[in-house]
């Protein structure tokens, strides 16, 4: 049977060819048979993550967390320069232009990505907005964000930072950001499972040398990644608490 891997569903459509030639590069170097199994919306990923259909994976810092913790995946290598950030966008043409003019009853427009909205609820109980006094509609990507915010049926928009940055500049010049997140503590990781423990070093080893070589330097370009920096497992235990002290109870 191969090993399974699969990469959270934010990415930008743009990279799904680089993360074929990342797997054939991986399956090449690890000798490991790895099919790469991609999914619609974070839901599906989470029941097959639940289902332990994966044993390779990328996803987002809250995933990760649990994966760790619940299943017992060690922590392999995170992309360099690339944290977890949000961004909190409106229409261009809304008059409000910083968050404080953000009111109860607000229509959020959003993703199911857990981290992104995670990090974005915390910054709206700045200006007192919560659970209790906004409306969230969840669509499966960005771009569906965008067009109901553009629409008008959503009054602002939450976006991973990096998935708001690879919008066009067309799409872009109609939205406005009233706030972007530096956390610089949450990022993306790649994991393994436990029953690939005995390869932890070996792979992070890999991974953080890619950039030696011409061929793991072409991989990297393909996924538009300068690189990957090795996850120490107190790295990924800082994450942890810092995801508890966020959220008590991240189930």
């Amino acid at each position: 049977m191969p090993h399974m891997f699969t990469i959270s569903p934010d990415f930008p459509p743009n990279s799904l060819a680089g993360w074929y030639i990342f797997n054939t590069w991986f399956q090449k170097n690890t000798g490991l048979n790895i099919h790469l199994n991609l999914y619609n919306s974070f839901e599906e990923q989470t029941i097959a993550i639940d289902n332990n259909k994966n044993d390779i994976v990328y996803v987002n810092p809250v995933d990760a967390v649990r994966l760790v913790r619940d299943k017992g995946f060690l922590p392999i290598a995170r992309v360099k320069n690339r944290l977890d950030e949000v961004v909190i966008a409106v229409s261009e043409e809304n008059p409000i232009s910083m968050m404080c003019g953000l009111k109860p009853d607000l229509k959020l427009a959003m993703t199911a990505n857990p981290d992104v909205n995670m990090i974005s609820m915390m910054l709206l109980e700045a200006v007192d907005l919560n659970n209790s006094n906004v409306v969230k509609t969840t669509y499966d990507s960005y771009i569906i964000v965008v067009k109901n915010i553009l629409k008008g049926e959503a009054d602002a928009g939450l976006f991973l930072a990096k998935a708001y940055d690879d919008l066009s500049n067309v799409v872009k010049k109609q939205l406005k950001i009233l706030l972007r997140s530096d956390v610089e503590e949450l990022y993306h990781s790649l994991l393994i499972g436990p029953e690939l423990a005995d390869r932890q070093d070996e792979i992070q080893t890999l991974l953080v040398s890619m950039t030696d070589n011409p061929v793991g330097k072409g991989v990297l370009e393909a996924l538009d990644f300068e690189g990957w920096l090795k996850i120490e497992n107190e790295e990924m235990e800082f994450m942890i608490d810092l995801i508890d002290t966020l959220v008590p109870d991240t189930d």
